[in-house]
């Protein structure tokens, strides 16, 4: 089930992006330590060079995309049919996300 906290923390986030609040953070750039688990070394080497990204990373990547041509549209029929593509990315992500709570 979609927590009814994860739209306003992405909103969050994002506005906070859009500032530059991350910007000058300490470490920035820089690995999380102790995140690199020596058993997926291999593993994670081959997903980083391919630059490989999780279903929801991709999802929320294309949900901002369309919120932003939904921002530049004027013409209803067009507009419509964005929203339609951003209900369906909305409705993929929620799924994806319920499926990586269920089963990891």
């Amino acid at each position: 089930m979609h927590h009814p906290l994860s739209s306003l923390i992405d909103q969050i986030v994002t506005n906070a992006e859009k500032r530059g609040d991350f910007d000058d953070l300490t470490g920035a750039g820089k690995p999380l330590p102790g995140l690199d688990d020596p058993q997926n070394a291999v593993l994670n080497r081959i997903m980083r060079e391919a630059d490989a990204k999780s279903p929801a990373v991709i999802l929320r990547q294309q949900i901002l995309a369309s919120q932003e041509r939904l921002k530049t549209l004027t013409d209803m029929a067009t507009r419509k049919e964005e929203m339609l593509v951003l209900s369906e990315l909305h409705t993929k992500l929620a799924i994806e996300m319920e499926a990586f709570r269920k089963y990891g």
